[in-house]
C-alpha cells in the first residue's frame, strides 16, 4: 500500500491551502482516513479524521477552519485549510486505516508528509 500526499506550500497568514492524499495498492477495504501534523520540536498530533460512515473529528485548534472530505470508493482524502495561522506550520501526514487482501487486519498506513508553512 502506498499513501501519497500533495498540496503543501507556503502561504501568508489568513490564506488557504488544500491538501490531497490517495492510498493505492492491494486494498481490501478502508475504514478511516485522516491527517496528523508535526512541527519541529513538537510531538505529532492528530489534526482530523473521517470514518467510512462519515463521522469526523477535529482537534480544537483547527475546528471551524479546516474541513476534511473523503471518497472511500477511491481511497482519497482532502483537507481544506482556511484562515491559516503561523502555528499551523508543520509537516502534514496523511494516513489510511485499512485492510489489504494479504492482511485483513486493519492497520494504519502513512504517507511521507507534505510541508505547510504559514508566514506572519
Amino acid at each position: 500500500v502506498q499513501v501519497v500526499e500533495s498540496g503543501g506550500g507556503l502561504v501568508q497568514a489568513g490564506g488557504s491551502l488544500r491538501l490531497s492524499c490517495g492510498a493505492s495498492g492491494s486494498i481490501f477495504s478502508s475504514y478511516a482516513m485522516g491527517w496528523s501534523r508535526q512541527a519541529p520540536g513538537n510531538q505529532r498530533e492528530l489534526v482530523t479524521f473521517i470514518t467510512k460512515r462519515g463521522n469526523t473529528n477535529y482537534t480544537d485548534s483547527v475546528r471551524g477552519r479546516f474541513t476534511i472530505l473523503a471518497d472511500f470508493g477511491k481511497n482519497t482524502v482532502s483537507l481544506q485549510m482556511n484562515n491559516l495561522k503561523p502555528e499551523d506550520t508543520a509537516t502534514y501526514y496523511c494516513y489510511a486505516h485499512l485492510s489489504t487482501f494479504d492482511d485483513l487486519t486493519p492497520r494504519d498506513y502513512w504517507g511521507q508528509g507534505t510541508q505547510v508553512t504559514v508566514s506572519s
